[in-house]
């Protein structure tokens, strides 16, 4: 069963932040966006706008292409 893109990039944003040793409330620092509005990308129970997902993609020192870099999912 595929997984919503919402939950893909939420998934991806929780990654990227603990494999850069931050915290929800550390990246919220950095990319001027509240803790609590972090947890909800990285639960997939918001949609961000491009303009945030930029916002992310600047935070990891990465292009928007490589932020949308998922995993693959096995299909068992």
């Amino acid at each position: 069963m595929e997984t919503p893109i919402l939950v893909k990039f939420g998934k991806r944003i929780r990654e990227l932040r603990k494999a850069s040793d931050l915290s929800q409330k550390q990246l919220g620092e950095l990319t001027g966006f509240h803790k609590n509005y972090v947890g909800m990308i990285e639960r997939g129970e918001r949609n961000p706008s491009l303009e945030n997902i930029e916002v992310f993609a600047n935070a990891f020192e990465m292009s928007l292409s490589e932020l949308f870099i998922f995993e693959v999912e096995n299909e068992d």
